[in-house]
């Protein structure tokens, strides 16, 4: 009985800790606009997916001021397969013919979103779903590659919708998907859209959650974590190949953010419970963060 009594007591002064070492961040970040590009396992494996909201609202209710910006592949996979069509992709690109950007808009917008959002209400948030056609949020363009179909770029941002709606506290989710000046839909990458949202909002953070520690020099190898960098280095290891494959998209638009005035882009482990927060409100964090050159130390 007495070491259950010891054991508890000290759970309880570990978690007293942990708040009390979280509290400078939350002083320094309460009101400031946090772009979470949510994706990978965090997205598939339930448990994660529970403690993923959890932390949004949690963002949201220390005054933290949250916007998600979400993909959908898998799913997507998965309802082309129970319509008999095999998903296709060129150079890492999804190739979209209208009847796959039909697909993907239910999906994304019609399935995916709409979870997220009663995810995050049932937790005690209060969230908003979009898409970039939602009041002209974002305008696309094609992509300037042949035979990929409805796969757009990012043309223009409109804030408007995003400021009125954190501005009242709500939790914007934005599907990635968005259409031209004629209203033709286009698929576009998740972590474009977020990074070109928090850099058209100035937001103190782009948070990209992935399935890998963060940037690596040996990708093979988890304990080689790079922490942080600053622009040119992010450059430097794309250019020398430490940086490669799939990490090369997320870096430029990581770079591209902050070259554009967002704070503070990371790069973290979705797999990792509770990485939003470790990353946020820790003095350590769990990933790679990548700052302009004026910041770096």
């Amino acid at each position: 009985m007495v070491n259950d009594t010891e054991f508890i007591r000290q759970a309880a002064v570990t978690r007293a800790q942990v708040l009390s070492e979280a509290l400078p961040y939350i002083q320094k970040f309460t009101g400031r606009t946090i772009v979470v590009k949510y994706g990978g396992a965090a997205m598939k494996d339930p448990t994660l997916k529970y403690q993923v909201i959890r932390d949004i609202v949690f963002l949201s209710c220390v005054g933290l001021r949250p916007i998600v910006v979400h993909g959908g592949g898998p799913e997507i996979n998965s309802w082309l397969e129970k319509l008999g069509i095999e998903p296709q992709f060129k150079n890492g690109l999804r190739v979209t013919d209208a009847t796959t950007m039909d697909v993907v808009e239910m999906v994304l917008v019609g399935r995916v979103n709409k979870e997220i959002v009663a995810l995050i209400n049932q937790a005690g948030g209060t969230a908003v779903g979009l898409c970039g056609k939602d009041g002209n949020l974002i305008k696309a363009r094609p992509q300037d590659q042949e035979d990929i179909g409805f796969v757009g770029e990012v043309s223009s941002v409109n804030i408007k919708i995003l400021e009125t709606l954190v501005n009242n506290n709500y939790i914007p989710i934005v599907s990635s998907v968005a259409a031209d000046e004629t209203g033709q839909a286009y698929n576009i990458n998740a972590d474009t859209i977020a990074g070109e949202i928090a850099a058209a909002l100035g937001a103190e953070k782009l948070i990209l959650l992935t399935d890998t520690r963060g940037i690596l020099k040996d990708y093979k190898d988890p304990s080689t974590l790079i922490p942080k960098v600053d622009i040119q280095e992010a450059r430097q290891l794309i250019a020398t190949g430490v940086v490669g494959g799939g990490m090369i998209p997320k870096v430029n638009c990581c770079v591209r953010s902050l070259a554009q005035g967002v704070g503070a882009a990371h790069i973290i482990d979705g797999r990792i419970p509770h990485a939003l927060l470790l990353e946020i409100f820790t003095d350590v964090g769990i990933g790679t963060m990548i700052l302009g050159s004026q910041f770096m130390p």
